[in-house]
């Protein structure tokens, strides 16, 4: 079969796949799709590669970038934030409730002031703003969780089927390293952005599936429950064709912790919920701190040098000059520091040093750029983001279970990937797990109301008491009377 022909009916099985999600009866703002195209992006290859259009190499090409590229994040940059100004009653209401981010963003801008090239670490840190605003869209959408639903289902149903067939029908799902050897990359540019992609939208389809095997009464449950099941099984086969150990293991765990969050044991009890989660983190840094490394990269399909990163891990510290503050934001990668650090593996005969450009490693990624002032904010923010996204297990436990598997996986995916990176898709699906996680348990996620057989004015009183209970605070647990009698009058509604 042909390449075109492959990519035809590929497309036409993508346009099926949505057709037999679809479900008229609860609607999302088109703004949406704004965050689908910008995450899309960040989740596969830039537009100027998908256009096939040639950009500068080399230093030059890193600081000057695409200028395709960077007109499409304008454009839509600017589109967002006047969505934002737009909705700027709900925008307002999360400002406060993200502080740490805030704290975290303005820091940055305030690194680009001693980083070695001004303008374009400026640059970069209008997207990582940018990816703030995504998340706000969705988050300030009428129907934030389901927002959170199609996001994750349109990401999916696009990027997933189509990374198989460019794998087997096409030389773009293929390429090659510096050293030769071959790496499945699909719609991505390399083997770890493409066991990033799946485990994410896999996560996120699994997180849905999971939702419909148990909601019996959802219309349309077994078409819908069928085309997340097709997601679920083009990413794990992706992630076995990646090779991607890290995505791969927390695949599992992400899944995992959304099982355990939705246990009747752990149901009102938050300490349960911490004990599971210190459990996976002492597991992983006990195992590390008592030189437990060959069985750990042993079990992940590695070395005990985690594919040659402890070596680069050293020489990385050995060229750090600013410990403090670092070089400036995502700006060591376009410093003097990083010749030293090429030089360094140079002695150690690596080959082609020149084309490493991260740390594979989150917090030393932060902490290069940013200094130990980046780090301590950047855990603030996993910490803050934890915390709530625990508290809100009590006031909205599906929603919730998805926030903290996102967080986790994050914190620990980091460890061994750069994570906090600009336009990654790690980093801007953590930023709307923090975000969601703040406003639920803030109380401005409203659930949704499906319009069925019963009259309007029935409806349109069980969606204004669910709102007035949003506003003071009563969570799902809560036994007030107006609550009970919402509860009845939306009997043959459902709830979203």
């Amino acid at each position: 079969m042909s390449g075109l022909i492959a990519i035809s009916l590929c497309a036409i099985g993508v346009a099926v796949l949505f057709h037999l999600n679809r479900d008229k009866s609860v609607r999302n703002s088109k703004a949406l799709w704004l965050p689908v195209l910008w995450i899309g992006v960040a989740s596969s290859r830039s537009v100027s590669e998908w256009l096939g259009l040639s950009s500068p190499s080399g230093l030059q090409g890193t600081l000057e970038g695409s200028p395709v590229d960077a007109a499409v994040f304008a454009v839509l940059m600017l589109i967002g934030v006047g969505i934002l100004i737009a909705r700027k009653r709900k925008t307002v209401a999360y400002l406060p409730l993200i502080t740490p981010i805030v704290i975290y963003s303005v820091y940055c801008l305030l690194s680009v002031s001693w980083a070695p090239y001004h303008l374009p670490a400026f640059k970069r840190w209008t997207k990582d703003v940018g990816d703030v605003v995504m998340a706000l869209i969705v988050v300030t959408d009428p129907q934030p969780l389901i927002a959170i639903r199609r996001l994750f289902s349109r990401l999916g149903f696009v990027l997933l089927p189509f990374s198989i067939v460019l794998i087997r029908y096409s030389t773009m799902g293929r390429a090659w390293d510096d050293a030769g050897n071959l790496a499945i990359v699909g719609v991505t540019t390399n083997k770890n952005m493409l066991g990033l992609t799946c485990f994410l939208l896999t996560l996120g389809a699994f997180w849905n599936f999971r939702w419909l095997f148990v909601n019996r009464a959802e219309p349309n449950r077994s078409r819908k429950m069928a085309t997340h099941g097709i997601i679920i099984a083009c990413g794990m086969y992706l992630l076995y064709l990646a090779h991607s150990s890290t995505s791969s293991s927390c695949c599992i765990l992400g899944s995992c912790i959304i099982l355990a969050t939705n246990l009747r044991a752990m149901k009102q009890r938050p300490s349960r919920v911490h004990a599971l989660c210190l459990a996976i983190v002492l597991a992983g840094g006990g195992a590390v701190a008592f030189g437990g490394m060959g069985d750990v990269a042993g079990a992940l399909g590695r070395d005990a040098s985690l594919s040659g990163r402890t070596f680069m891990w050293s020489a990385m510290l050995g060229a750090v000059t600013s410990p403090i503050i670092g070089v400036g934001f995502d700006s060591f990668w376009t410093s003097p520091n990083a010749e030293t650090f090429h030089n360094t593996l140079k002695l150690l005969h690596w080959y082609y040093p020149e084309s490493i450009n991260e740390a594979h490693d989150g917090y030393l990624e932060v902490f290069l750029n940013l200094g130990w002032i980046g780090v301590c904010l950047i855990s603030l923010i996993l910490v803050t983001g934890y915390l709530r996204a625990v508290g809100s297990l009590r006031r909205h436990r599906e929603a919730a279970s998805l926030m903290l598997a996102i967080i986790m996986c994050a914190a620990i995916y980091s460890i061994t990937e750069a994570g906090f990176r600009t336009l990654n898709p790690i980093w801007i699906l953590t930023l709307l797990a923090i975000i969601s996680a703040s406003g639920i348990k803030a109380g401005l996620f409203a659930d949704g109301v499906r319009i069925g057989s019963v009259g309007r004015g029935k409806a349109v009183f069980v969606q204004e008491e669910l709102k007035r209970q949003s506003v003071y605070g009563i969570n799902e647990v809560g036994t007030s009377p107006s609550r009970r009698t919402a509860q009845r009058a939306s009997s043959s509604l459902e709830l979203r």
